[in-house]
């Protein structure tokens, strides 16, 4: 038997004792995963400076190793989400709708665990922690698949979730990592049905799309994020400018960074924000009028209106109105996150209404869209889809319902 089938019928196991367990224990049990990883930080720095070597030596883009790249910082931040899903309600047992029929059946709706979830995700070794803190917080076992460019890291992660586990009371073989990252191997466990519950893949287009199209286990699709913002003719200078540098700069490989600046024709400061972009150091691509009135904006072509460039680059573009930004926004947009800056109230309901995405924002930048951010202390993956699950998805994202159902010897007549 391969590996794959061996951690999946241990995942099977684990996930039935994993459902009984209380809240308690739980949440003891994440509070020790989160003292191993502080305990063992310089081991796990060690593991992944081998993988952003072997990254660098590859030739990944300066994207990838962002985000494949842990720090004291980022293991710390790791960290303090592990506690934060450890500090917040249990959704597990909790009661979503409570009802009685006229024959005095008593009918219940509870939250419940999907069971064995499979995580497919790319070169971000925090998904490793993220998934399995808001898995075994849930009642859920997790079979973990990165990616090849970050396998010592993920080992080395798993390893110290698993170590701690041991003296917990949910066990340690509730967290596996398939280190077979072969494309077969891949395949065979997008195919697991009757081990795995769902499949949630994490990632660029092409694995997101590669996991729809080839698995016969439910997927829980994430997805990429061409976000936009659009500044209005009533857009306040500074708040403008300081959202944009924000969206764009603050972290540009994650997939709610900005890739798209909507600005109404008439406002006043176009001048102050393009050279504000460029002086930080922000390639701009432009359409022909902006081109054209500035040196330093190159003519953007039709792909840079979808590109989801998750780098230092932005495509700029004037619109006569907020109709025109919406019209771009939907034809051009992947239903992540886009946001408006504007004192107009109807402008601001219009893009609201008109608009076709997971998270919109007014006056805010599209950072925002994130689980921690979002109070749910991690997330398992910002969901574009409309089924189930939209937007950073927390704790509720990953459980199910079943009806208890409390009669007093009703027959059906």
């Amino acid at each position: 038997m391969n590996e794959l089938l061996i951690k999946a019928e241990q995942l099977q196991q684990a996930a039935k004792t994993l459902a009984l367990l209380s809240t308690e224990e739980k949440n003891e049990a994440l509070t020790r995963i989160a003292e191993a990883l502080i305990k063992q930080k310089e081991w796990i720095l060690q593991e992944n400076e081998k993988d952003v070597a072997l990254g660098k030596e590859q030739g990944l883009s300066p994207a990838l190793i962002d985000r494949l790249q842990l720090t004291n910082e980022r293991i710390e931040q790791i960290v303090d989400g592990v506690r934060q899903v450890a500090d917040l309600p249990d959704p597990i047992g909790e009661i979503v709708e409570e009802w009685t029929r006229p024959n005095g059946l008593r009918i219940q709706t509870i939250r419940v665990p999907l069971g064995v979830i499979g995580m497919v995700y790319e070169a971000r070794p925090n998904v490793t922690v993220d998934a399995a803190s808001l898995c075994l917080k849930t009642g859920n076992a997790v079979l973990l698949r990165g990616s090849s460019s970050a396998l010592h890291s993920n080992k080395a992660l798993v390893h110290v979730m698993k170590e701690a586990l041991r003296d917990s009371a949910i066990p340690a073989d509730a967290i596996q990592l398939l280190e077979d990252t072969s494309r077969e191997a891949a395949q065979q466990m997008f195919r697991l049905n009757g081990y795995l519950d769902v499949l949630i893949p994490r990632g660029g287009a092409g694995l997101i799309r590669s996991v729809i199209e080839n698995a016969t286990v439910p997927v829980l699709e994430t997805g990429v994020g061409n976000c936009h913002i659009f500044i209005d003719e009533s857009a306040q200078k500074q708040m403008a400018i300081d959202i944009v540098l924000n969206a764009k700069l603050q972290r540009p490989s994650v997939c709610n960074a900005v890739e798209t600046v909507l600005i109404h024709q008439n406002w006043p400061y176009i001048s102050e924000l393009v050279e504000t972009l460029h002086a930080r150091g922000v390639e701009l691509r432009g359409d022909s009028q902006l081109a054209s009135s500035y040196s330093f904006i190159q003519q953007a072509a039709e792909a840079d209106w979808s590109t989801e460039y998750l780098a230092p680059i932005l495509a700029v573009k004037l619109v006569q109105d907020v109709k025109e930004a919406v019209n771009h926004i939907n034809r051009y947009g992947t239903k992540h996150s886009e946001a408006i800056i504007s004192e107009q109230n109807d402008n601001v309901r219009f893009f609201f209404q008109a608009i076709d995405a997971a998270v919109l924002y007014h006056n805010a930048s599209t950072r925002f869209t994130d689980g921690e951010q979002f109070g749910y202390g991690a997330e398992i993956g910002i969901s574009t889809q409309k089924l189930h699950a939209r937007g950073p998805m927390g704790l509720r994202a990953i459980t199910t319902t079943k009806s208890l159902v409390y009669g007093t010897g009703q027959i059906r007549s």
